[in-house]
């Protein structure tokens, strides 16, 4: 019944029974998962190897908290299900023209073992993606800066939702000069939240204001330079929606250098409640993503892909919530603004 399951000869699967090398690791993974299947204990207590699943997790940045918490889930639902998660960061862009498969990074994860990737909040280009098809590497993005292909497969959250909560709340506080301080101009998530705060100023009947709206790289420094330059218009913002937490901290930063009291003087919204969140002062008010949540699903839909299952859809966005924090206040009698 083993031989006829794993769809071998009774000498083959006798072979593998026994321990012999003369069998292809393929042929000796179907006998030994069949033996498992039919509940098979060998009388001389060798036990049958478990095979080990091992997968890829790569950053674009290792140093923010959002990939450390995105990095917990991930990890804590290998060690839950027997997978081991291999970490690193993206690899450095690979030569332009011909390149030999055994040197592609699709290539080298293959020969290394691991028999799926996940990428975290990088760009990926379509060469990259077509690369890890032909090695048999299925793939899952978690808030990708770009899908060079719509049926690569990504874990996110409920963006535009999150822009859109996090610009009436602002609203309903009574600001009206609200300004948007974003990520990347091409990142998918980013540009979310920028739809989601534009949405909320234009069923409110707010004008939007062009000047208003930066684009940064999702760092304190950036979020630094964005809100340095927004508190220096003739007209400043009232409130700031930051596309991320980091960025928020760096608005911060600016509205003190210039004197400038949070919440009395401007109200800031971040996004993702990060630790940096908590350990503001304020306490920052945030779009909350379900970051260690999107780990665990992005680890268990990469299994279902390495087992050739069907899925239900190719894009998966978990829910997000507003945490209402010390950042945020009504607006002052401040005159025309």
């Amino acid at each position: 019944m083993v031989a006829e399951a794993a769809g071998v000869s009774l000498p083959t699967a006798s072979k593998v029974l026994n321990g012999r090398g003369d069998v292809s690791d393929a042929t000796r993974a179907r006998v030994e998962e069949a033996l498992r299947e039919f509940g098979y204990v060998p009388q001389t207590g060798r036990r049958l190897p478990v095979p080990t699943r091992v997968v890829d997790l790569v950053f674009d940045d290792l140093r923010s908290p959002y990939s450390l918490e995105i990095l917990r889930g991930i990890t804590e639902a290998g060690a839950e299900i027997g997978v081991d998660v291999v970490v690193g960061k993206v690899p450095a862009a690979e030569p332009a023209g011909p390149l030999a498969p055994e040197h592609s990074w699709a290539q080298r994860l293959k020969s290394s073992g691991r028999q799926g990737l996940i990428v975290v909040t990088s760009e990926l280009s379509l060469a990259q993606v077509e690369g890890f098809a032909r090695a048999g590497l299925p793939l899952v993005v978690i808030d990708p800066l770009n899908l060079p292909r719509v049926e690569v497969t990504s874990v996110g959250a409920t963006n535009w939702s999150g822009g859109l909560a996090a610009a009436e709340h602002l609203l309903s506080l009574g600001h009206r000069r609200i300004a948007f301080a974003g990520g990347p101009l091409p990142a998918s998530c980013s540009q979310a939240r920028l739809h989601g705060y534009r949405a909320a100023l234009e069923n409110a009947g707010v004008p939007a204001d062009p000047e208003l709206v930066l684009h940064g790289d999702f760092q304190f420094e950036s979020g630094l330079e964005m809100g340095t330059r927004l508190l220096s218009l003739p007209q400043p913002p009232t409130a700031v929606f930051a596309a991320n937490d980091a960025t928020a901290l760096g608005v911060l930063e600016a509205a003190r250098r210039r004197g400038m009291r949070v919440p009395e003087d401007l109200s800031v919204v971040g996004f993702d409640d990060t630790v940096l969140a908590e350990l503001a002062t304020p306490g920052l008010t945030t779009v909350r993503q379900p970051l260690h949540d999107m780990g665990r699903v992005a680890l268990r839909t990469l299994l279902r892909l390495i087992a050739g299952e069907t899925l239900d859809s190719h894009h998966v966005e978990l829910a997000t919530n507003l945490v209402v924090r010390g950042s945020t206040a009504p607006i002052a009698d401040r005159g025309a603004r």
